[in-house]
């Protein structure tokens, strides 16, 4: 799992006080961001600032991203690779022509 700085009780009370106790919309969104921080550590062969002799790629940057869920639309950081792409296809459906 990725390590974060803060403590979940740390985190907990900064959400409440800066969301005003919106605190499903930004559990979800904090969820789906450390699914795909999971996600990309697994492709690239290394965590975030870990350097493996399994890596394939590096990180570089994110995207923003606008997610529409029954919580309401969310902000998400899409992780992007120097070489190849990520995109997270289990929760976000790909953008689609209309005919």
């Amino acid at each position: 799992m990725t390590e974060t700085s803060m403590t979940l009780a740390e985190y907990l009370r900064k959400i409440n006080r800066d969301l005003d106790g919106d605190f499903l919309r930004e559990g979800v969104r904090l969820l789906m961001q450390l699914a795909m921080e999971e996600q990309v550590t697994e492709q690239i062969g290394a965590a975030k600032y870990q350097r493996t002799p399994e890596r394939k790629t590096q990180r570089n940057g994110y995207r923003p991203v606008d997610w529409d869920t029954w919580v309401g639309s969310l902000e998400l950081q899409i992780p992007k690779l120097r070489e190849g792409s990520y995109f997270p296809p289990e929760f976000y459906p790909p953008a689609r022509r209309r005919a």
